[in-house]
């Protein structure tokens, strides 16, 4: 592959969730249902929270909010409910069922609700993949369509989108399957018969830039189909002691997140197996080396997921214990990258060194420096 692979810009990233200043002015209080603390909303019923996130001709509720509800609501009530509750509320409240529509009023609504359906579909587009999800969307157009033709337009603008993004995912997906199935094959077929003469990396890519180049194209094409809710999906664990079900205890869907950590995990080995299978002690430090220039370069880069399963397959104990093999290693640029992994204080420093690259990635001129995985 040829150039740097492009990130999310810093734009699209979302930030804590926030309320408008102008909407919640109090410190303190209870407003429509929802409970407010020097501003900040703390608690309220899900009936409130839902009604917070329907637009009206006068109100939108902020990204950091829509974003943040969409994704912890899950919790409690499945896409599908909570879309059927909103465009509902959106039907009553907006009196789309009339047989006479206020065109002016739903003009100034119609965007609103527009926008919020689009942000829904680009940032859970998995939410999607359900037909009834497809079915509450398309039914809450069609009703404001009649008042403006550019709906129908906007309609098949956000539907296309869609269809686009769950076919690249769906492509992902299957990418995953193939690999896990050509991986376990490759594991038969080395344990029924005698091992075939490997290629060594260093006869593969000797140059440690390349070789974290094309690392990174691998991290963010394998990050790019992780959706956030599954970060929300795969550590949700459920009471055994509570008698209420949460949303995901019949199906854990985290395979995309799943196959990120495998991915990790192959990479430590991999850098594990490189190092230990010349038989010359010379040869291993030489591997070493040139995983610790690997690790740096992917550092530079922004790759710390990378540099972490790099670090972590050299403290792995096959090559931790070859102490004549790491004193001919040249250990001070390992030691560097070692201490910026270190995890005391709660990854002070990997924090710091993330917190540097996403700032690199606002005044970025160029797609290296945007990188940061």
């Amino acid at each position: 592959q040829e150039g740097m692979p492009q990130t999310l810009s810093p734009t699209s990233m979302f930030t804590p969730c926030g309320f408008s200043p102008h909407l919640h002015t109090s410190k303190e209080g209870e407003q429509g249902g929802l409970i407010f603390q020097d501003g900040n909303l703390t608690s309220a019923s899900l009936d409130a929270l839902i009604q917070h996130l329907i637009p009206t001709t006068d109100y939108y509720p902020e990204k950091a909010y829509i974003f943040t509800f969409l994704l912890s609501s899950r919790l409690f009530i499945e896409p599908h409910e909570l879309l059927s509750q909103v465009c509902h509320k959106c039907i009553e409240q907006q009196r789309l069922d009339d047989p006479v529509l206020d065109k002016a009023r739903i003009r100034k609504f119609g965007p609103k609700i527009l926008q919020l359906l689009t942000e829904w579909t680009e940032t859970f587009p998995y939410d999607f993949q359900e037909e009834r999800m497809i079915g509450h969307l398309k039914d809450m157009i069609h009703r404001i369509a009649p008042c403006d033709e550019a709906y129908w337009k906007k309609m098949n603008q956000l539907l296309q989108a869609l269809n686009q993004k769950l076919a690249t995912l769906s492509h992902g997906q299957e990418g995953i399957v193939k690999i896990s199935a050509a991986v376990s094959d490759k594991l038969v077929a080395f344990k029924t018969k005698p091992p075939s003469i490997q290629r060594e990396i260093l006869s593969v890519c000797s140059d440690p830039y390349t070789l974290a180049q094309q690392l990174t194209h691998v991290e963010l094409e394998r990050l790019s189909h992780i959706g956030p809710e599954e970060f929300v999906q795969a550590f949700v664990h459920k009471d055994p002691l509570d008698g209420t079900k949460t949303c995901f205890s019949e199906e854990k869907k985290a395979s995309n997140l799943e196959a990120y950590v495998k991915w990790f995990n192959r990479l430590c080995y991999l850098v594990a197996t490189e190092i230990c299978m010349p038989a010359k002690k010379k040869q291993r430090a030489q591997v070493i080396e040139f995983f610790i220039d690997v690790a740096r370069e992917c550092f530079n880069i922004g790759n710390f997921n990378s540099l972490m399963a790099i670090i972590s397959g050299m403290n792995m104990s096959p090559v931790s214990r070859l102490k004549k093999t790491w004193s001919k290693v040249k250990t001070a640029k390992f030691f560097i990258l070692e201490h910026q992994m270190d995890p005391t204080g709660n990854f002070y420093n990997y924090r710091t060194a993330l917190r540097g690259a996403a700032h690199r990635s606002l005044t970025a001129h160029s797609n290296r420096e945007k990188v940061g995985v």
